[in-house]
């Protein structure tokens, strides 16, 4: 399995918050996205799925968009998923994630 590695904390906020910095690339995308009970995959498709849920529609939810395409997640797929999980937090975020979406997988 690929090993993530993440620094955005400590490049963006390491002198800032220090404790932040350590818990987002230390452990959140360290530990947690290292665990290997998930595959990669399922984790990128369940992070955009929270995201969406959340309504965030930031560059969090790009980067996780990005990042769910690079692990092979298909622009049928994601808009497969998307649609889906519409129905249930609302149609308003899944028109929101899918004016992302469009972009992320425009070459496709």
């Amino acid at each position: 399995m690929e090993k993530i590695t993440q620094t955005a904390g400590r490049d963006q906020l390491g002198n800032f918050a220090p404790d932040f910095a350590h818990f987002n690339d230390d452990v959140l995308f360290g530990e947690n996205w290292n665990n290997q009970d998930i595959d990669l995959k399922t984790r990128c498709i369940i992070t955009v799925v929270a995201l969406m849920s959340s309504g965030i529609t930031d560059s969090s939810l790009i980067y996780h968009l990005e990042n769910a395409k690079g692990h092979g997640v298909t622009r049928e797929e994601i808009a497969a998923i998307v649609t889906h999980v519409g129905f249930y937090v609302g149609w308003p975020k899944a028109w929101a994630v899918f004016r992302l979406a469009k972009d992320v997988w425009k070459e496709d």
